[in-house]
């Protein structure tokens, strides 16, 4: 495989027409980063085309490869991304930049739909410990593991522990508001960031200022977080920490019914009750998780906490918990299915498993208040059930609130005869979204909004969209910074936005641009 001899890309671009002075390009990055933090090999190109968007996986298995950069660069500092972004603004066409942290998101966030400049931040791996403050100073290249075991080591603890930890990157969660499994004890990452380093699309460097809280006007900066790289590139995150928690323990208990399992979590919750993981698993992820381990799981959900801090805070944490599930109808299962449960919270084998088998496959977080749970979970399974080829529907719930709770929706479908991949994997995709907006509901919890998200925000954010439109055109004239996500470059949505191509090229999985009537 080579560039004289590419493969199929999907988001086929014409490097001639984005960057038409390779050479001229390569030599300006050159003088920037040097010439050992360039590359235009295709090799490199290739393997940031992609992120871990299921259905870019199932691309490269046919063969295709979702986009290419036309070059990476590796900056080591920050004035070296300022430069660049100078530049990129300056050239003529302007250069497409993508910032790039460990590619493990799961809605193609990172591809380079438009090729253009991915910047690698993997040199950005600083780690400042305020042990009196309670807080880290974390460069956004620093891996999440590596991170927790640093802090850990030293007796501290972030705890944002997303399933992605080992392959994901602070620069990441910031980009995408992540959220991790002990989130119920430590919030998600915008309760976790204090201050933050950035470079805007005009090259400028801002530093939000650290302070434990404070009154002075609007939070602009509340805006970057989880912009996906089309506001800014960050470079480091002032983050709170805590105490290496002096003791952890785990309860689990199987409830008859959903709305059962979902009163005393919420009766927990709203009584200042915070067990750091809490989990929800429907009856058929209960089967496909617990069956082997936990005899009196069958035909009921399985429900898992963790609680951890001080000694006499997590035994009056699990006192009451206990209490409220027992009240509500829960069997108590003791710490075995707990146990189970660490032992496999990483694996996601069933991304790249189904695939060789034609199977479509994917998972969907979504978000509802309380009152309109179980109408969410019957609703979004039943939809998903209607779309012909789907094979299975499933849901557990992740992430709760004093006000509401995450479901996260699992299906399986096999494409019908004449039915695309990516045509079935839409239509469940769309089920989903559908049935979870017409109630209220958000569109997205924590894994952002990435390629296959996009063509929902103005739905998701209704009046206050066409702001997010201004603030993009304001920051980012020229659409340098990740084109293609987030936001249409037009209010009247006409056809020649870059949220209505990806639209149409997502649903219609030919190299045919939707935009004219023969091939590109």
């Amino acid at each position: 495989m080579d560039e004289k001899n590419p493969p199929n890309v999907f988001f086929d671009h014409d490097p001639s027409l984005v960057m038409p002075n390779i050479p001229e390009i390569k030599q300006k990055l050159t003088e920037i980063f040097g010439e050992d933090h360039v590359s235009t090999d295709f090799a490199d190109k290739i393997a940031y085309g992609k992120d871990y968007w299921l259905i870019s996986n199932m691309m490269n298995l046919e063969g295709k490869i979702p986009a290419y950069p036309d070059m990476i660069v590796w900056p080591e500092n920050i004035e070296e991304i300022s430069q660049l972004l100078k530049y990129a603004n300056q050239h003529k066409p302007p250069l497409p930049v993508i910032p790039y942290g460990e590619g493990s998101g799961v809605v193609g966030g990172a591809i380079p739909i438009h090729g253009g400049i991915t910047v690698d931040m993997k040199h950005f791996t600083s780690i400042e410990i305020n042990g009196i403050n309670m807080t880290a100073k974390i460069g956004a290249g620093v891996n999440g593991k590596t991170l927790e075991r640093y802090l850990n080591k030293r007796g501290y603890r972030m705890g944002h522990i997303p399933q992605s930890l080992h392959t994901s990157t602070i620069g990441g969660y910031f980009a995408h508001r992540a959220a991790g499994q002990f989130s119920g004890k430590y919030g998600k990452f915008e309760d976790i960031v204090k201050a933050f380093e950035l470079v805007l699309p005009s090259g400028e460097i801002i530093e939000s200022k650290f302070s434990p809280r404070a009154s002075v006007g609007p939070m602009i900066e509340n805006m970057f977080l989880g912009s996906e790289g089309t506001l800014g590139i960050v470079t480091n995150v002032t983050c709170r920490i805590w105490p290496f928690p002096e003791k952890q323990a785990g309860l689990s208990f199987v409830f008859p019914t959903l709305q059962a399992s979902l009163d005393a979590i919420r009766i927990t919750l709203q009584g200042q009750i915070n067990p750091a993981v809490i989990r929800i698993y429907d009856v058929l992820e209960t089967k496909r998780h617990f069956g082997k381990t936990e005899k009196r799981s069958k035909n009921k959900l399985m429900v898992i906490f963790v609680c951890e801090g001080p000694t006499e805070l997590v035994d009056l944490e699990l006192k009451i918990t206990r209490r409220n599930c027992i009240t509500h109808g829960g069997i108590e299962c003791g710490d075995g299915p707990v146990e189970h449960w660490f032992e496999t919270r990483f694996v996601v084998k069933e991304s790249s498993e189904f695939a060789p088998y034609g199977l479509v496959f994917d998972t969907v977080e979504v978000a509802i208040p309380w009152d309109k749970t179980d109408e969410l979970y019957t609703r979004v399974v039943k939809r998903i059930m209607e779309v012909p080829g789907a094979m299975m529907a499933s849901g557990h719930a992740s992430h709760f609130y004093p006000t509401g709770v995450c479901f996260y929706f699992t299906f399986t479908a096999v494409p019908r005869k004449g039915q695309s991949h990516l045509n079935i994997y839409n239509q469940c995709w769309d089920a989903t979204i559908e049935a979870t907006l017409e109630i209220g509901g958000t569109a997205a919890h924590h894994h952002g909004m990435g390629l296959n998200r996009t063509r929902w925000m103005h739905l998701e954010h209704g009046s206050v969209y066409p702001l997010f439109q201004k603030i993009k055109r304001l920051l980012d004239p020229q659409n340098i910074l990740n084109p293609g996500k987030l936001y249409s470059e037009n209010t009247s949505q006409d056809n020649t936005d870059l949220a209505y191509y990806t639209h149409q090229k997502l649903n219609n999985p030919t190299n045919q641009d939707p935009n004219t009537k023969g091939s590109k």
